[in-house]
């Protein structure tokens, strides 16, 4: 989440598989990379006047762990906490055609059903209208490509889209908190 002084906070949704599902699929020593980060709690999501969303796509759409955290925020959708709060949504896929918008297009039904306005990649953002290279980032929000075993990062476009979202977000949450 952001704050209206462009705090940011970054937390990680709680993981769901297990550690023996984790091993087959040999993920055990990524998540071991993230093992630093807080983990989030949904309730917490109320405390905050801006929340961009990351999420890898998973076959066309958000993993099993977001959905789940999203799942629990019932509370928050029945108390209307969230109305009117900014938020947004940034991802990666595998593969060029790997469901990137369609992640961030079905991620957003939650944002609209807790009332938030939403907020994309504009197109203010000139980086994503190339066709000089591969690259991601779309007007639903910023995305790379990371290739099927993570081995490609995101590129210098990619990331200056992130962080252009991640400006434009915090700015049009400052002015709506105002």
């Amino acid at each position: 989440g952001i704050n209206a002084e462009y705090m940011g906070v970054i937390k990680r949704v709680p993981e769901t598989l297990s550690r023996q599902i984790l091993e087959k699929m040999h993920a055990v020593e990524a998540q071991k990379a993230f093992d630093h980060i807080e983990v989030a709690k949904p309730n917490e999501l109320s405390e905050y006047d801006c929340i961009l969303f990351g999420a890898p796509t998973r076959f066309g759409g958000m993993p099993g762990q977001m959905a789940t955290f999203l799942d629990a925020t019932g509370g928050l959708w029945s108390q209307g906490s969230l109305v009117g709060k900014l938020g947004g949504v940034f991802t990666s896929s595998a593969s060029q055609h790997g469901g990137n918008e369609s992640t961030i297009l079905s991620f957003v039904t939650y944002l609209f059903h807790q009332g938030m306005v939403i907020a994309g990649l504009p197109p203010s953002y000139q980086g994503q209208m190339g066709i000089d290279e591969l690259n991601g980032g779309s007007p639903y929000g910023a995305t790379t490509i990371a290739g099927g075993k993570g081995e490609r990062l995101p590129s210098k476009k990619e990331l200056d889209g992130a962080k252009f979202q991640g400006k434009h977000t915090a700015q049009i949450s400052s002015r709506l908190i105002r």
